[in-house]
């Protein structure tokens, strides 16, 4: 990108990796290109972004500098390949900005590899002398376990350790992060926006729902999980409980450690079980938004399911987003076969109601405030 197209406007720089980074950021990147800001996006190939940039109308990368993968996992557990990219990718980030020149700000998001890689890329530790900041979008999540969940708890903890700016996505988040010498800015989660916009595509598209009866839907992808043969067990038995139709958007890598351990052919004999490859992100959140139940393990549906009220059962041992527990309808199961299987029969009683409650995550809107902060701190 020519030097002269920042003119006039704040030099920004956004570092971005994962398809669910792109979904909680794309609205972001919309706010910057509604006030015909420019932006230089900079992908690090961890997974393939171009039909996403397509469906959400923001521009594809400026720059990609790895080898960009279909799969869920680019390194299919191989932690060594894992590290060496990472490594890699520190230095081809910082030539990277270096021929850009002047920068004011660097963004990147979440929890993923490339989060951590970004942070440490953009920080003073290999920048003394650097002038822009690097800012973290959704910061302050914690489960305080760095094994739960693997690795994102330690990426999102070097994130906060050495980015100059951090988004925090909640009161809770916000406290997490009060020892921190960062400019520390209360926003929300984007993820508000990402549904909401998401879910006005979907229903543009006629988006087709799995079923006019009630159903689960269930998603399960977490390292920690995938490793361990006896949590799967555990898993594929609270799944088999769920008394009504459910529907599995089963990852590349879910269904192949199921096979490997020997219970996919377990989970395809319950015939109320329905195994579907992953959809798009506004084709699950349509689905979402009819559905009766969540099951999952990740982290972002257990925001969405705050957004569009829906009973979520988490099946881990410890989650970064833990202000959905102090609601009735969301409930962390530790992996207890008993105590989950009598949560999912309250939660789909019908006398069940989901008390009142304010979303910690704020309301939509968030992007503006964002993009708003941004250009506060750069007229100071």
């Amino acid at each position: 990108m020519e030097k002269d197209v920042f003119m006039n406007y704040p030099k920004i720089a956004i570092i971005l990796g994962t398809r669910a980074e792109l979904i909680k950021t794309f609205p972001v990147m919309l706010e910057f290109q509604k006030r015909k800001i420019p932006y230089y996006f900079i992908h690090t190939g961890q997974h393939n972004l171009q039909n996403l940039c397509e469906m959400f109308g923001v521009k594809k990368p400026d720059v990609t500098l790895t080898k960009e993968s279909n799969k869920s996992s680019k390194f299919n557990s191989n932690q060594f390949k894992a590290i060496r990219w990472n490594i890699d990718l520190l230095f081809r980030i910082r030539k990277e900005l270096k021929r850009m020149g002047d920068l004011d700000f660097v963004l990147y998001h979440g929890d993923t590899m490339t989060t951590a890689t970004a942070s440490i890329a953009t920080s003073r530790i290999l920048n003394p002398f650097k002038k822009y900041k690097n800012v973290h979008l959704e910061a302050g999540l914690r489960s305080f376990d760095n094994f739960e969940p693997f690795p994102e708890e330690i990426s999102r903890r070097i994130a906060g350790k050495v980015s100059d700016v951090l988004f925090a996505v909640s009161s809770l988040a916000k406290s997490n992060l009060k020892k921190r010498r960062a400019k520390v800015i209360h926003v929300g989660n984007t993820i508000l926006d990402s549904a909401i916009i998401a879910l006005e595509i979907a229903k543009k598209d006629k988006v087709k729902i799995l079923s006019k009866k009630p159903f689960a839907l269930i998603t399960i992808h977490r390292h920690e999980n995938l490793k361990s043969k006896e949590r799967m067990e555990k898993i594929i038995e609270i799944l088999s409980s769920i008394p009504i139709t459910s529907y599995f958007a089963m990852h590349d890598n879910t269904e192949s450690k199921l096979k490997e351990f020997g219970l996919y052919e377990k989970l395809i004999e319950n015939k109320s079980l329905k195994i579907m490859p992953s959809m798009d992100y506004p084709s699950f959140i349509a689905q979402m938004e009819k559905c009766s139940l969540v099951v999952c393990d990740g982290g972002s549906m257990q925001e969405e399911s705050l957004i569009f009220k829906k009973p979520c059962v988490v099946l881990r041992m410890k989650t970064e987003r833990q202000e959905g527990l102090k609601t009735n309808f969301q409930f962390l199961s530790k992996l207890d076969v008993d105590k989950t299987r009598g949560k999912i029969k309250d939660y789909l009683s019908p006398k069940f109601r989901i008390k009142p409650f304010k979303n910690p995550y704020g309301e939509e809107g968030v992007s503006r405030r964002i993009v708003d902060k941004l250009l506060a701190l750069e007229r100071r």
